[in-house]
């Protein structure tokens, strides 16, 4: 009898307590006592599916199948196949699922490419016929095993269906110069077949959270939208969702069916009678402001429907952005999955795969074309990046985690570094906390679609995800960065310990290469003044220190802020003496 109950504490440890199936309730995704589950995820894009952007071939190559004929044109097929290798290995592996579970999140979105599960039905010996692919099913098997070690709920997401399922080729691999799934029944069946294989595998699995049918249709049935946004009916995308569920339901009772809408997901026009007491309606939220009225539609839909809704897929935003938007979620009791998880060269999300000079070089070959790089050099230069794709490689984003998670509930700020007087501080080391605490900043997010307006937050896209201006630095003195595109009102917060009561000397290193002189003034935290500085024309590309004196600091923390009376200036650090 011991040995049973150690051997059944031995099974629940590794595979995670046995919870039951998540289910919905009303307008709630329920577990099995019925308790609320609010689902705070993250989509794992750019693992089995690439699209150009993460890659930053898309003004080349944006859906997937360009990238690999990029790729086979420097290294062959042999070396676009040890890429792909190491890339999918690398690209999600334990310690990143371990991550994800750390810092906050309790599921993950899994975005799949069909063709890691089944051949196309183009290389397909015969017609109609399905051959089963080990490699994806390996991968999903690997991944929700981490996910049960984690007690972390996963979502299969059919992200490229057989064919793609819309204009927008790159989010689903689209070669147009095939039939898509819309135009093709032997796509359509394969589809159907697909997610009645995998409900066959997974049917038993309670930390599956569901299963999120096809990736933001966008396609125009009737209308005149490309991308189905004017659709009113829907009638082939209902059709094939109903035929899914129903080959589903003949192997799997238990999880979470997922449905999405056209236009990318957001289009439910035509919606039939709900078909199983078990759905989910998914939306997609980019660019648009986070005013209550911006999800006023879905939240009608589900009191409407009595069903829940689930937000799929958001991101590619500012930190302001994202703790605004999960506010405004949780008022709502409305989950998410942020989107992705690792692109190269990125600000904008949880880790950043850093690019290399020689991916640089590829890259401008590939767009701008030239001297072609040998195949030894290419292959290297590939294996690197794949390299850079581990966890242990990436940079992790604190900020980003600290604005998604601390940041909702919490107006406090936190320190960046550790700063302590005497001693420099880094312009971009400012504290960790919400737009108006811990920084302001003219320029926040990004809303066009609510706008019509682009606007950039971090018009130098480096280092951190905030509205401040962070640009690359060659200075080798420097931390590589520099605060830039200062202008009138904006201020910046630092933490900083002093061991004594005393009065500092501040310096200021600097650089103004404009005709007109900018000002700095230092503050507490209350708005009491420590001293004015000038800071006058500098040239073009030189940096100047110019000091005040007797900054006061009391014994122990002072929170210090930096206000730009006017602009123009680029700050590299201060130092405090």
């Amino acid at each position: 009898m011991k040995r049973l109950v150690f051997f059944s504490a031995l099974l629940l440890s590794q595979f995670g307590t046995a919870q039951g199936f998540l289910k919905t309730q009303g307008q709630e995704i329920v577990d099995s006592k019925g308790e609320n589950v609010y689902l705070k995820g993250l989509g794992l894009g750019g693992w089995m599916l690439q699209e150009g952007y993460m890659l930053k071939t898309d003004d080349f190559a944006g859906p997937q199948f360009k990238i690999k004929e990029k790729i086979e044109e420097v290294v062959g097929e042999d070396g676009k196949n040890e890429f792909y290798k190491a890339y999918l290995k690398n690209g999600i592996t334990k310690k990143d699922i371990d991550s994800l579970a750390k810092w906050g999140f309790n599921s993950i979105r899994l975005p799949m490419h069909y063709d890691l599960y089944t051949l196309p039905i183009e290389k397909e010996k015969v017609k109609g016929e399905n051959t089963w692919l080990e490699e994806g099913f390996k991968m999903t098997d690997d991944l929700l095993q981490w996910c049960e070690n984690n007690k972390i709920y996963l979502i299969l997401d059919l992200h490229a269906a057989p064919g793609g399922q819309g204009n927008d080729a790159n989010i689903s691999d689209n070669d147009k110069s095939k039939p898509n799934l819309w135009e093709s029944e032997e796509n359509q069946k394969k589809t159907i077949a697909l997610w009645k294989k995998l409900a066959e595998r997974y049917k038993d699995k309670e930390w599956i959270a569901g299963y999120d049918l096809i990736n933001e249709p966008n396609y125009p049935f009737t209308g005149k939208n490309p991308n189905g946004t004017d659709e009113m009916s829907n009638a082939p995308l209902w059709k094939l969702q109903k035929d899914i569920s129903d080959a589903i339901r003949q192997v799997d009772k238990n999880h979470i069916i997922i449905l999405e809408g056209n236009g990318w997901g957001n289009n439910y026009n035509g919606l039939p009678k709900l078909w199983d007491d078990n759905l989910v309606l998914s939306f997609h939220k980019y660019w648009t402001t986070n005013a209550p009225e911006s999800i006023q539609n879905i939240v009608d839909m589900r009191q409407k429907l009595d069903v829940p809704v689930w937000l799929g897929e958001t991101g590619e935003n500012s930190n302001v952005w994202f703790t605004e938007l999960n506010q405004l979620l949780l008022k709502n009791n409305i989950g998410y999955a942020y989107w992705p998880m690792k692109k190269i060269d990125n600000i904008a999300g949880v880790t950043n795969v850093k690019i290399t000079p020689d991916y640089q070089k590829l890259l401008n070959y590939w767009k701008n074309g030239g001297q072609k790089p040998t195949k030894e050099f290419a292959r290297k230069t590939l294996m690197k990046i794949a390299d850079n794709y581990k966890m242990e490689n990436v940079e992790v984003k604190k900020d980003v985690i600290d604005a998604m998670f601390r940041q909702v509930n919490d107006e406090s700020t936190k320190p960046y570094k550790k700063h302590v007087a005497p001693g420099r501080i880094f312009a971009t080391d400012y504290d960790l906390g919400r737009f108006g605490s811990a920084y302001s900043d003219n320029d926040f997010q990004n809303v066009w679609v609510s706008t019509g307006n682009r606007t950039e937050w971090n018009s130098g896209n480096k280092m951190r995800n905030d509205g401040v201006d962070i640009y690359l630095c060659k200075d080798k003195i420097t931390n590589k960065y520099f605060v830039g595109k200062t202008e009138k009102g904006e201020w910046l917060q630092y933490t900083v310990r002093s061991s004594a009561a005393r009065k500092y000397k501040a310096s200021i290193r600097y650089n103004n290469e404009t005709s007109q002189a900018s000002e700095l003034v230092i503050k507490t935290e209350d708005g009491d003044d420590l001293g004015t500085i000038k800071l006058p024309p500098t040239g073009k590309g030189i940096w100047k220190t110019v000091s005040v004196n007797n900054v006061a600091l009391v014994k122990g923390e002072n929170k210090l802020r930096l206000y730009f009376e006017a602009g123009n200036a680029n700050l590299n650090y201060f130092e405090l003496n």
